[in-house]
């Protein structure tokens, strides 16, 4: 039995040894649930957080897991991760349900974790739960008065004791009672706040020791609640007690205090073993851990007596030989990222380092938001570790997102890979599938450069500010731009490489011969406060070769990459943009392009002469930019390559947006927002050719890349734009705001049809090629946010809302907890709000002047008309054959088949009450067409049908072609009265919903059908033809009004009317000026439309000369640029003034197929081809001074009747009468009429 402390032997001035003993307390188990944003929104849904390792100050926990690993467990916020040591700190488990507030504690015990949450002074509830392989399987009820957060858990012995600030909380761990509560003693200036934690020593029953801020540490007896010693300082000016750990030796507990000492007293005796300075006041110990091996210590490590202390100032490590007097074995320099001493965002130091339990691995975790392990390696002897695995993310908020594009690594990988940069100047790659494979991309031997450089080499307690590993890394990344088409994978450029390359010391050929045949870098990014783009290895996931330099020498303000992965864009905050090829890393265009001296003199000199010089201007006019102008004046925001290499886009703060032509570095065109707005940022959608821009007026205005012209513009924030994206079909835009809104609008309607409001303004957007995933950060939080586009697998209602109905909406969180993954959403049931469901309006027939289609499919009728012929091909070409019998040797078990027209007679009953059944059903279902039919031919006495009771009509279109074909055979005459003939119903009804202008093309299609089967019987019934006669004289009534309609609204092609406006119509006529009338149609027509135009406007007006051409009509209307070409005449049409007025003296029809016009004008003669003034008139207009008028004639000519104000249609139709007669085919020679008036 180990040492036992006994009161009267260890008895304080303070204590009070007859004092009662601490009375339980009364619990409350009601804990206030935390208040959870319960709205959603109707586009994406919060799927998960990515990125988070050990962001927090909660320190993590390790338990051995049997005799082969170690499970280690950090606190991510409100959640909870379990990682396996042996998998190489693989994620195993992540606690659910997540805390409804901040995890503050945390501890392993066997086969649970201990959690303890919320912050009673700032007014949260609080709780400590319990979790078992990530699932919560009990609760601790603390008292209702507690009011300080937990701040440490231990568990010893039977009991579970957990720290907060002045007061300790003591639970039974067999039932997980509460047993009582410990204050400390009170002291002046709240000394007696618990600074140091808590801890407990083996074979010390029942004793905890309780580390305080004036320096003290207490002895307290659990059981009794009695305080049983105090160990005081060595010194007044140690300061608090800052953490407190026992040794593996019996009764020796490690001390370290606020100004630096650290003490090892044996608590048993009262008295120090050992004092080393361990830290200093800027730079307290923290953390203290023993190595339990028995190994590490001496000169070559095969002594007992390591010990590791670590602060949260620093990210350091020191290893300390206990062994005479203690001493500095070695510093783990840079283990983690110090705290940042320029930016507030970025966190640092270690939080916590320990040895595990008989092993030579110590592991630690860092503000960095990184968990690493490192072993000892015993030979050689190394008295620092060295990395064995880690596991980490950024340690300052995130810049940039960017996801790769889908098919770089086959199709398996869309939406896979998220790159971001962030303020901890590292670049990393998120696997959305798999967290073990996301990894920071690498920017060399970091270590290596700091051993170089003498950062590693120096002292050990030197705690001041240093240069860090931190600061050789590339600054922090503000821009991502990727393409992954020339990415050579793991294996591009094999071998050692030299890396981010600047100045000439890049031109090297052999580089460019490697790369050509693995492939080459896909990332550029650019750097805050860096005049150089870097470029890196997607594959090989390393830094590349090239470091690009600006133009002007500048900063890099911005970057992308050509959509063939071959040329890198760099543009400057100078305004100076230029391109390299990514494979040799030269320099490869300027926009605008470099001149030589030569020839910037040369523009110079045309400046100049350009303002005396009228000629010249005019000799410019064409070409808008000259070569070598057009350079931005400010820093360029934003850069896109279209998708053919073919254009370079740029907008900058100078409220210009640029369009360059890429292989020459001209500039073609540009948009001048300026002064009215500049654009900040801009996204490109090469399926669309649509730009997005976001402007300083918190704006985003959507250019189309052809026109270019601005086609919309959205409005609503309130605040900056941080970010932007399109959708991955181009339908939403998709913008963040510092109002801490994410909005997105639809392009085709301009309605703002979703909006998320965070609790933190987002910074950064990113879509997913394949629309799965929206990517989004939050200011100030190192983690990724993961949304899913619940539209992938349901309707989402597209309505627009106002920004009163913007609400907050809960964000994803790491444990994925009431989130929903990509199936989620499929199996919801639509629950769409009653405002969103626009039904809409279902008439029937929109007017009864108009003709009206049915909704049956198109192949149904069809069908219905040629089912016999159907029928016919879908016979078999050969009777069935009887299957081959099997050899002798193989058994039958099922019989052998019956062949056909064979049957077995045990069936034949049962085949007839099956036929049985079957004949009443089809009998049934006859006489549901015949009832229908009869039915609504009664209600009408016999005569036509009701259009109103179509009830008949519905059933009959919702039959199948072989059900309608069966139901119109089996129409009968009855009994050979009107009431029971079912041929003359039928023609009634067709006749009926013709005359209703109702399911045109159905009543065609059944009256086909009809005749077909039935024609026999109906022209033996007087009866009968009556009926149809009626119905043909309706259908021909029908056709004439919609051959009418369909002529004159399809024959004009191009009329200006001069009705509009009669006093411009008069100016123009006085003018003489070009008018046209182009009209195709028959020559019934005239008298609607072009003979109301001549009799008005021609007749009247122009009543001068009339000149007349005929032509074939495929010679003029569809071939006419053709022969048009063949005639290789001079144009001449009429040039010459009229000397005199004439008329109309004949028409020449030629027997060859052109027909010439002749004109007696004057002495004068001229022939035209007529085909040469339909091409004119059709395609370059008429000439000057003349009125053109086409017409295309047609069947009915000779049915044609003269009227007054149209002898010129009287006359033609006069003239193809004749010429038709004589071929024997008079009123059917389609021609065409060229009329031209002067």
């Amino acid at each position: 039995m180990g040492p036992r402390l006994y009161a009267p032997s260890l008895t304080m001035p303070h204590q009070n040894p007859d004092g009662p003993v601490a009375k339980r307390q009364k619990v409350s188990g009601v804990v206030a649930p935390a208040k959870s944003p319960a709205n959603s929104s109707r586009i994406f849904a919060p799927f998960r957080t990515v990125g988070l390792v050990s962001p927090t100050t909660v320190p993590f926990t390790s338990i051995p897991l049997g005799k082969t690993t170690f499970q280690i467990t950090t606190s991510v916020g409100r959640s909870l991760q379990t990682y396996d040591l042996r998998r190489g700190l693989n994620l195993v488990f992540i606690t659910r349900p997540q805390t409804p507030f901040d995890i503050t504690a945390s501890y392993a015990w066997k086969e649970k974790v201990l959690t303890a949450w919320g912050d009673g002074s700032n007014g949260e509830s609080q709780g400590l739960w319990v979790f078992q392989r990530g699932k919560k399987v009990d609760e601790l009820t603390l008292p209702s008065d507690i009011n300080e957060p937990v701040r440490q858990i231990i568990v010893f012995g039977t009991w579970i004791v957990a720290a907060a600030s002045t007061r300790i909380e003591i639970f039974k761990s067999a039932t997980l009672e509460h047993y009582t509560t410990i204050h400390t003693m009170a002291a002046s200036e709240r000394g007696n706040e618990i600074t140091g934690g808590i801890t407990s020593m083996p074979t010390f029953l029942n004793k905890i020791f309780v580390g305080r801020k004036d320096g003290w540490v207490e002895i307290w007896n659990v059981s009794t609640g009695k305080l049983i010693y105090t160990i005081l300082p060595p010194s007044p000016d140690c300061g608090a007690v800052t953490c407190m750990e026992p040794t593996p030796a019996l009764s020796l507990m490690a001390i370290a205090y606020g100004n630096g000492p650290l003490v090892i007293t044996n608590v048993l005796t009262d008295k120090r073993v050992l004092q080393i300075e361990a830290g200093n006041p800027a730079a307290p110990v923290t953390c203290i851990s023993f190595r339990t091996d028995g190994m590490g210590a001496g000169h070559d490590g095969r002594k007992d007596g390591v010990m590791a202390t670590a602060t949260p100032a620093t990210g350091d490590v020191t290893f300390w030989d206990l062994n005479s007097g203690g001493r500095v074995m070695g510093v783990l320099r840079s283990a983690h990222n110090p705290p940042s001493r320029d930016q507030r965002g970025i966190r640092g130091g270690v939080s916590k380092v320990e040895f595990l339990a008989g092993q030579p691995v110590v592991v630690t975790s860092g503000l960095d938001n990184s968990l690493k392990s490192w072993i000892f390696d015993a030979t050689p002897f190394s008295p620092v570790p060295r990395i064995l695995h880690s596991r980490s993310g950024h340690s300052g908020p995130v810049n940039c997102l960017q996801f790769l594009p889908t098919d770089f690594d086959g199709a398996d990988a869309g939406s896979k890979w998220l790159l971001s940069g962030g303020q901890d100047r590292s670049l990393w790659g998120w696997s959305l599938r798999r967290d073990g494979q996301s990894t920071e991309l690498s920017q060399g031997n970091i270590r290596k450069k700091a051993k170089k450089v003498g950062i590693l080499s120096t002292n050990a307690l030197a705690h001041g500010p240093t240069t860090t590993l931190e600061d050789l890394k590339a600054p922090e990344i503000t821009c991502i731009a990727t393409s992954l088409n020339r990415d050579g994978g793991i294996g591009a450029i094999p071998g050692k490489q030299p890396m981010w390359q600047k100045g000439q010391a890049q031109n090297k050929p052999g580089d460019a011969e490697i790369s050509g045949m693995t492939g080459w870098e896909s990332v550029v990014t650019a750097h805050k406060g860096d005049s150089f783009a870097r470029t890196w290895f997607w594959g090989r996931k390393r830094a590349g070769r090239w470091a690009f330099p600006t133009g002007d020498g500048t900063n890099v303000s911005t970057v992308a990459i050509s959509p063939c992965g071959s040329f890198a864009v760099v543009g400057s905050e100078g305004g100076c943009i230029e391109t390299f090829n990514l494979q040799s890393g030269m320099p490869r265009q300027r926009f605008p392009s470099k001149l030589t001296p030569a020839q910037a003199r040369q523009l110079r000199l045309q400046q100049l002469r350009q303002a005396d010089d009228v000629a010249q201007l005019q000799s410019e006019s064409g070409r808008k930019f000259p070569r070598g102008t057009g350079k931005h004046t400010k820093a360029v925001t934003g850069i896109i390559v279209d998708s053919m290499n073919k254009f370079l886009i740029s907008c900058s703060l100078d409220g210009k947006i640029k369009f360059w032509d890429f292989l020459t570095g001209s500039l073609l065109e540009q948009l001048d927002w300026a002064p009215m707005t500049a654009p900040i940022a801009c996204r490109y959608h090469a399926a669309n050719n649509l730009l997005a821009f976001a402007c300083d007026d918190q704006s985003i205005r959507v250019v189309d890349m052809e026109t270019k012209k601005t086609i919309r513009e959205f409005w609503g924030p309130q605040d900056a734009i941080t970010d932007l994206c399109f959708s991955n079909d181009g339908r939403w835009v998709i913008a963040a705001s510092r109002d801490r809104i994410v909005r997105i609008w639809d392009l085709p309607t301009s309605h703002l049809i979703d909006a998320i409001r965070l609790e933190e303004p987002c910074t950064a957007l990113s879509m997913s090629v394949t629309g799965e995933y929206l990517a989004a950060t939050v200011e100030g939080k190192p983690g990724v946010t993961i949304w899913t586009n619940k539209a992938l697998f349901k309707h989402v209602p597209t309505r627009q809302i106002s920004e009163k109905e913007i609400q907050l909406v809960s964000a994803p969180t790491v444990s994925g907890e009431g989130n929903q993954g990509m199936l989620d959403g499929a199996y919801e049931d639509d629950q769409q709000e009653a405002d969103d469901v626009v039904v809409a309006p279902t008439v029937e027939q929109l007017s009864s002047d108009m003709m009206t289609l049915s909704l049956v499919p198109k192949s149904r009728w069809q069908t219905l008309l040629h089912l016999d012929l159907i029928k016919e091909r879908n016979k078999p070409k050969e009777a069935p054959k009887a299957p081959e019998k099997a050899p002798f040797f193989l058994p039958s078990t099922t019989g052998a088949a019956p062949l056909a027209g064979q049957q077995k007679p045990t069936d034949v009953a049962e085949d007839d009450s099956k036929s049985r059944i079957t004949k009443l059903d089809k009998a049934r279902f006859e006489e549901m067409f015949s009832t229908k039919l009869r039915t609504a031919a009664a209600s009408n006495n016999c005569t036509l049908i009701d259009i109103v009771d179509d009830e008949f009509i519905e059933h009959l279109k919702s039959l199948s072609p072989s059900s309608a074909d069966l139901e119109l055979r089996s129409l009968s005459v009855g009994d050979g009265d009107d009431e029971s003939n079912e041929l003359l119903h039928f023609i009634h009804a067709l006749t009926a919903r013709l005359m209703a202008r109702k399911d045109y093309e159905l009543t065609q299609a059944w009256m086909t059908v009809f005749l077909r089967l039935h024609f026999d019987v109906v022209m033996e019934s007087a009866t009968l033809l009556a009926a149809l006669q009626q119905w043909k004289s309706h259908q021909e009534q029908e056709c004439n009004r919609l051959d009418n309609l369909v002529g004159y609204c399809s024959g004009v092609l191009c009329v200006e009317d001069l009705e509009r406006d009669q006093k411009e119509a008069d100016g123009i006529m006085k003018s003489r000026a070009t008018i046209k009338y182009i009209f195709f149609g028959y020559l019934e027509d005239l008298d609607r439309s072009v003979g109301l135009l001549l009799g008005r406007h021609l007749q009247k007006r122009h009543n001068d000369t009339i000149h007349v051409a005929l032509e074939l009509l495929p010679l003029v209307v569809q071939h006419p640029v053709e022969h048009a070409e063949q005639d290789n005449r001079p144009r001449q049409l009429l040039d010459e003034p009229l000397q005199q007025p004439a008329e109309l003296v004949d028409i020449a029809i030629l027997d060859e197929p052109l027909v010439q016009l002749l004109v007696n004008q004057g002495a004068r003669v001229k022939v035209k081809r007529a085909q040469e003034l339909a091409y004119e008139a059709l395609h370059n207009g008429p000439p000057a001074r003349h009125l053109v008028l086409v017409l295309v004639l047609g069947v009915g000519v000779q049915a044609a009747e003269e009227d007054e104000g149209d002898k010129v249609r009287a006359l033609v139709a006069e003239r193809l009468h004749e010429r038709g007669a004589e071929q024997g085919q008079a009123g059917h020679v389609p021609s065409a009429l060229v009329v031209s008036v002067d």
